[in-house]
């Protein structure tokens, strides 16, 4: 394997920005793989993410004999896994991070528009097929979206790995909340520590060791002109407005060959808009697979990286290995104990097994089941523990597997109230059956979120299992008066047998479990706390559920075997 350090990859403004070619050591043309973004494509895994790493080498050892892993960086694929195989790995620092000089924009029109120049620059070079495939985790899956609706003409196929399209509702604010819990270490973990002359940066250089960031030495003051103010610009854009509308691509564009790859441990920030870019993409070769598992673990997999292979054999090679006879959609049915029940093939998404079955909230017996006949209601305290129902025992086993939808009856004692909606399972000894994600080691089985002032729903993208809401205008509550929200809890999959419990809680805060030891207590570190978008006289009031006749509050499941024995 060749390395060509530091490539200057040149920029229709005049900039050149730095990336890092791995080819193969013998003459020829070869296919691309590239990847783009801020977090270095100089800096190991161990340096990164080494809790990442840490566990790759204890859980994982078996994945060290098809790599030395040298060249193993986060959310991108590891070069000695695809160049022996005829691939040329380019990894490209985006415009003010690493070794690319530049003021730093993430996931800004700009930074695409970088990234369409470094497609077409990597398509004509000497060592080019002229065919340029994309392939990365979450930034390197999310942005592929964005470029892939420019229409780069040297593009010729994309495998997004858990990355959402949607800037708005997943990256930035959850159905409306800001998302600062996340945002709040990401900015100054994952970007700020690599902006490009940051003289405080702990990363080194794989190779040479030197700092990452690039021999200048920008004082505070520089390094904060030399960047936007990613934070402060969310914050100051609270609806889906035009500055959203330019960072979120148009799916319809998109007509390449995809292979998309959603995580059920992708939940709060990548899941739900991973499989949405997939329904909506326009591409006539489309694939969908939801994996259960660690969302970076499972990407460098090497019975993954062959799976990936076969995609990209096929469209960047043109080999007919038979991969149109794979799967369209494929989805792995979890289980307690971090295991998978089996494995569904589909062509469409809801399944086409797939039968909804509502449980009807009973604010008297705190119950999930039959529709309740009489008017009640019940009050919680925002910023308490909310109110928590509960089925019976199932009857039966039961497999889910799909969208969630909730839909409350509610008022609030402020003109504003957040809910946070979360879907929990208990096996036959009561104990709660929880998941490792990508932001908590004991998350529930799924979540939802939503601003009650941003209960308008679009339309057109609306059905009955799935609310799809337009968040372009706030509709403020009036203090005490009764009104419908249907809140989207995240897609899940969970296969329960006889005698387990669902339950679901709702509350005005981040769930959280009050006895959990450690830091994570359920949400990770996914929270909604800054005060900046919830003020405590706006957020912390009283909140009611309304159920029964005209107010009949309920979860809709999508049941794929069994039932839930609700009549």
């Amino acid at each position: 394997m060749i390395l060509d350090k530091d490539v200057a990859v040149p920029m229709r403004d005049g900039a050149v920005l730095r990336a890092n070619v791995f080819r193969p050591d013998q003459p020829g043309q070869f296919p691309v793989l590239m990847t783009f973004g801020p977090y270095g494509k100089d800096i190991h895994l161990s340096q990164f993410m080494p809790e990442a790493w840490e566990h790759l080498n204890k859980r994982h050892p078996e994945f060290l004999k098809s790599s030395s892993c040298k060249h193993l960086v986060f959310e991108t694929p590891d070069p000695e896994m695809w160049v022996p195989h005829g691939y040329i790995i380019v990894k490209v620092d985006s415009r003010g991070a690493g070794k690319s000089p530049g003021k730093l924009d993430v996931n800004s029109p700009a930074e695409f528009r970088d990234f369409y120049d470094a497609i077409e620059w990597a398509g004509v070079q000497t060592w080019s097929t002229g065919k340029v495939g994309l392939l990365g985790i979450s930034y390197y899956a999310a942005g592929q979206w964005m470029v892939a609706a420019m229409r780069p003409p040297h593009l010729a196929a994309l495998l997004p790995w858990q990355g959402t399209y949607d800037f708005y509702r997943d990256r930035t604010r959850s159905d409306g909340i800001f998302a600062g819990g996340f945002l709040g270490r990401w900015w100054p973990r994952s970007v700020l520590r690599n902006q490009h002359g940051n003289p405080e940066s702990p990363f080194v250089d794989i190779v040479t060791g030197e700092r990452n960031t690039g021999p200048a030495n920008l004082s505070p003051a520089e390094l904060a002109s030399n960047r936007v103010d990613y934070i402060k610009n969310v914050l100051d854009h609270p609806l889906l407005d035009d500055w959203y509308r330019e960072r979120m691509p148009d799916l319809s564009k998109i007509e390449y060959p995809i292979f998309v790859v959603a995580n059920w441990g992708g939940l709060a920030l990548h899941l739900r808009g991973t499989i949405a870019g997939f329904e909506q993409v326009a591409s006539p070769h489309k694939w969908l697979k939801i994996q259960a598992g660690s969302y970076f673990i499972t990407f460098i997999d090497p019975s993954n990286v062959a799976i990936q292979r076969k995609f990209f054999d096929r469209y960047l090679k043109e080999i007919k290995n038979g991969w149109e006879e794979e799967p369209k959609i494929s989805v792995e049915l979890r289980a307690p104990g971090e295991s998978v029940e089996r494995v569904i093939s589909d062509t469409q998404w809801p399944l086409k097994a797939t039968q909804w079955q509502k449980l009807h909230l009973d604010v008297q017996g705190r119950a999930l089941g039959p529709p309740v006949g009489n008017e009640a209601s019940e009050q919680y305290d925002a910023l308490g523990d909310g109110i928590t129902f509960s089925t019976p025992r199932l009857p039966g086993k039961v497999e889910i597997a799909g969208p969630v939808k909730v839909r409350l009856w509610v008022s609030s004692s402020t003109e504003d109230m957040d809910l946070f909606v979360t879907l929990r399972a208990f096996n036959t000894n009561g104990d709660e059956i929880t998941f490792i994600t990508a932001i908590d080691p004991k998350c529930p089985i799924s979540q939802g979120w939503l601003r009650a002032s941003h209960r308008k729903l679009d339309p057109v993208r609306t059905a009955e299992y799935r609310p799809v809401h337009t968040h372009d205008e706030s509709q403020k509550l009036i203090p005490d008066q009764i009104y419908p929200v249907d809140v989207e809890v995240w897609p899940t999959s969970i296969a329960l047998d006889r005698g387990c419990r669902l339950a679901l809680t709702i509350q005005g805060k981040d769930f959280e479990r009050p006895n959990e030891p450690g830091p994570y207590k359920g949400s990770g570190f996914f929270l909604h706390n800054d005060t900046r978008d919830r003020p405590t006289a706006i957020f912390g009031g009283t909140h009611t559920i309304h159920v029964g006749f005209d107010h009949d509050s309920y979860v809709l499941l999508p049941v794929i075997d069994g039932s839930l024995g609700i009549d």
